[in-house]
């Protein structure tokens, strides 16, 4: 069986084309920087590689510059739609309606656009990678894998809110997101190091970014919550903040709507500095650029907290690992979060930080108490396993 994996996040598309159930890659690429000026589209085969800049509006226009790359008469896999079987798509809500992997309909369409106030910047591209690959792989199979699926065990003194218990019954409470990476990379944490219990903290860092704590394998605890907004300091999302501060700013006559855009939107590392891109941030503060070296250190300061936290809800900690874009190749940001942890027993060694690789790896000092690790995530893997589940 041939599965295409769509992971279609707030500015970029990942996709990989599986042959299941030997999980070989047929091919994998990349569109970043969708709506910027200077998008880019990754296009690997096994004798293949291209990196082509263009301007991708949408991802409508991104998700049929894949299909053109798959079906083209050179660089192409496919000479025919139908030879893609099924189609994953990561969903990053499924509310309470959904806990596990779904064969996409219009009932389940329907659910994922009621969803789209919980997760604006990420559910309706989610819903549009699924509307433009029924229409470009119209006999393809498609299946819905959802964020929130792994965190469901986080248990209820830390998924509930402290307000009236009938708003609980309305469905607010902690949902958690980035569940398909967070599972993988823990998973294969607790395979590196050869645990049989384990105290794993996970660190997505990306556009998006959220921190779990993961306990002999399982969820207990997640800084994204009710929605994809809260918790750590992200591209263009504000994280925690006090929630006066939407009254305060409805008060002085600001519509809920601007609110709610602007802390979606305009906030986070874009408010702060202008871009929304952590390189460009980066580059800046080395050029001496002092409100985006005051942002770097605000973002590293808030994952430092999150790991204090869960290192206290777990009673102990085994490893961190650092993953996603950011998290995996930005040796600067990897740095600011681990520096003055050894009281937690976390030493980071600055040679093996500095070392790059597609493989788990460590790099923390030898006598470092708790592991430091990068592990690549690869939430496309796990999306075609559980596809493949699914459909036979």
């Amino acid at each position: 069986m041939r599965v295409l994996v769509i992971n279609s996040g707030s500015s970029s598309i990942k996709f990989q084309l599986f042959k299941m159930p030997s999980a070989d890659v047929v091919c994998s690429g990349m569109v970043e920087r969708i709506g910027l000026d200077n998008a880019k589209i990754h296009y690997k085969t096994g004798e293949t590689k291209i990196v082509s800049e263009t301007s991708i509006e949408d991802h409508t226009m991104g998700l049929e510059l894949i299909a053109q790359y798959l079906m083209d008469e050179k660089v192409g896999v496919i000479t025919d739609v139908n030879e893609i079987e099924t189609i994953g798509h990561r969903v990053v809500h499924g509310g309470d309606t959904f806990s596990e992997t779904m064969e996409i309909n219009e009932k389940v369409k329907s659910e994922i656009r009621s969803l789209f106030g919980l997760a604006p910047l990420h559910n309706p591209p989610n819903l549009e990678g699924i509307e433009v690959s029924e229409r470009i792989f119209p006999n393809a199979r498609q299946v819905a894998v959802f964020d929130t699926a792994f965190h469901q065990s986080i248990p209820d003194y830390a998924h509930r809110y402290a307000i009236p218990n009938e708003y609980y019954e309305k469905g607010i409470r902690v949902y958690g997101f980035h569940g398909t990476s967070h599972k993988y990379v823990s998973e294969k944490a607790i395979e590196f190091l050869g645990l049989q219990t384990s105290k794993i903290i996970t660190i997505h860092l990306g556009n998006g970014c959220s921190i779990s704590a993961v306990l002999n394998g399982k969820s207990i605890d997640h800084s994204l919550g009710f929605s994809p907004v809260s918790g750590l300091i992200m591209g263009t999302r504000s994280g925690d903040i006090d929630p006066a501060i939407v009254f305060y700013l409805a008060e002085k006559g600001m519509k809920l709507e601007d609110i709610q855009s602007m802390l979606q939107k305009e906030s986070g590392m874009l408010g702060l500095t202008g871009y929304s891109d952590l390189r460009d941030i980066e580059n800046a503060a080395e050029k001496g650029d002092q409100m985006c070296l005051l942002a770097l250190q605000m973002n590293a300061y808030r994952v430092k907290k999150y790991i204090g936290a869960y290192v206290a809800a777990m009673n102990g900690l085994d490893a961190i690992v650092f993953t996603a874009g950011i998290g995996e190749n930005s040796t600067k940001m990897r740095e600011l979060i681990c520096k003055d942890m050894r009281f937690l027993g976390l030493d980071l060694d600055e040679n093996l930080n500095g070392n790059r690789s597609d493989e788990p790896r460590e790099i923390n000092k030898q006598n470092s108490n708790a592991k430091i690790l990068v592990i690549p995530t690869n939430e496309e893997l796990e999306i075609a396993h559980q596809c493949y589940g699914l459909i036979n």
